[in-house]
């Protein structure tokens, strides 16, 4: 992969596609990994999408998820963007059905409270599982948008409510990610973007990978979604994604341990210990 394009497109335009990410049994494989999972959880607000279905922790959901997760055309793109010890933030699936509203627009690290124009603390993946399209609810982003500032975000809204009816000019501004079965856009978490309107007879099946620089909270809490049975038989890669690593000089430890010291067999807390 041509890392230095890829990195000079998001530098530009906020946003790059990797055309054939994964290929047709590596979506096969996906599918057959969603299944047990999906119909669980529909969402429940405008934002999540009364029409759309999510499956969270993803990456604790199967070997493919895993890989996925700690796949090394994403992390290359990582290294340059983010600092050593990056974590996964979020991973999970994301099913549109017909009928589905525009996800209000937005961008992905608006909760680090941290003034904006600036460098973005967190990068996101998407990756479809079903071709995305204007019609069916692919994502729809505003080129250049991770460059504003919040005040140029704040008068595009005008005093409306982000999760209200959507600014029209900044509705004129997206432009849809039109893309095969199995492309993969990474985007800056300071991108304006949104999940189009599914407008289609069809689901759109896509799953989403975000990280962040490892100073940050992540969305997801890891440590309690994923038993540490299961972190245990995972690769060192992406125990680190998970937070089993220490950022310099001591950020993370456990009673002052590294953290991959609670994935050896028999280890015991060291508060349970002491209060038996």
């Amino acid at each position: 992969m041509d890392v230095q394009r890829h990195l000079d497109e998001l530098n530009q335009q906020g946003y790059t596609v990797i055309p054939d990410f994964l290929k047709a049994d590596d979506i096969a494989r996906v599918r057959a990994g969603l299944a047990p999972f999906l119909s669980t959880h529909a969402g429940r607000n405008n934002f999540e999408g009364f029409k759309t279905e999510r499956v969270y922790t993803l990456a604790g959901r199967g070997r493919v998820f895993e890989d996925i997760a700690e796949d090394a055309r994403v992390l290359a793109l990582l290294d340059k963007l983010l600092a050593p010890g990056y974590l996964l933030t979020a991973s999970q699936a994301i099913c549109i059905h017909p009928g589905e509203t525009p996800q209000p627009i937005h961008f992905d690290d608006s909760f680090y409270p941290i003034p904006r124009p600036r460098p973005s603390i967190s990068i996101s993946t998407i990756v479809a599982v079903d071709a995305f399209t204007a019609e069916n609810g692919g994502t729809e982003v505003i080129p250049g948008s991770h460059r504003w500032s919040d005040a140029t975000i704040a008068g595009a809204y005008d005093g409306r409510d982000a999760d209200a009816d959507m600014p029209p000019q900044l509705e004129r501004l997206l432009v849809p990610m039109e893309m095969p079965a199995g492309a993969c856009v990474v985007f800056h978490g300071t991108l304006l973007h949104r999940g189009g309107a599914n407008r289609s007879k069809a689901e759109r099946l896509a799953f989403s990978n975000q990280y962040c620089e490892p100073w940050a909270r992540t969305q997801e809490n890891f440590f309690l979604g994923i038993p540490p049975a299961l972190v245990s038989r995972m690769s060192p890669r992406l125990q680190t994604l998970l937070g089993y690593e220490i950022m310099a000089p001591f950020m993370g430890h456990v009673t002052a341990s590294h953290p991959t010291k609670v994935l050896r067999p028999g280890y015991v807390n060291a508060v349970e210990a002491s209060r038996a």
